[in-house]
């Protein structure tokens, strides 16, 4: 990255931001506004994307803040959801990302790295490290004693949306290392901070 990124959490007062960051319509990846992996598939599927930026926007205005924005100026270029792995559903009943120890597994403790956004501007430029960078020392301050990600392995270009939930290349040299593997392409990662 060029410019210096300044690192905020998504807090009530910055929603405006987030939204011009999504695109009001557009909504980041398919409508999906960030509630991907804070429910159930089928309930995922059943909400329309007015439904979806609403139940964000309620959870944004609740606190605490699900992740942070990524600023060059006054404008927000990418964004990360980091939060306590107990407040990410599908990312503690899905079989690739699922706890490796479930009973002794400390979700409040554990937080997870689920969504990785940057403006168009600002993609292929080393964001997604930045953001998960700034992600750690965010969880850290708040108390995690680990993160957790479960990023793509491109076998091919990637589509567009589909690095959403991060790729290796980029956090493996942050410190993060393979727990589990329970799909070909979809490591668990995790850094003990």
């Amino acid at each position: 990255m060029s410019a210096a990124l300044v690192f905020k959490p998504l807090t009530a007062a910055r929603w405006d931001d987030l939204v011009d960051l999504f695109g009001p319509e557009r909504g980041a990846c398919a409508g999906c506004w960030c509630m991907w992996p804070r429910m159930r598939g089928v309930e995922f599927q059943a909400m329309p994307k007015v439904a979806r930026r609403d139940a964000f926007h309620r959870l944004v205005e609740s606190g605490p803040p699900p992740g942070l924005l990524a600023y060059e100026g006054r404008t927000a270029v990418g964004w990360v959801a980091v939060s306590p792995r107990r407040d990410v559903a599908r990312f503690n009943i899905s079989r690739v990302t699922a706890p490796t120890d479930p009973a002794g597994a400390d979700l409040a403790a554990t937080w997870a790295l689920t969504c990785f956004y940057a403006r168009a501007s600002h993609r292929k430029r080393g964001l997604m490290r930045a953001l998960a960078e700034a992600a750690i020392a965010y969880a850290r301050k708040q108390g995690a004693r680990r993160i957790e990600v479960c990023p793509i392995e491109p076998a091919r270009a990637l589509m567009w949306g589909e690095a959403f939930v991060g790729i290796p290349s980029a956090l493996l040299p942050l410190g993060f290392v393979e727990i589990a593997r329970r799909s070909p392409r979809r490591p668990l990662l995790r850094l003990d901070l």
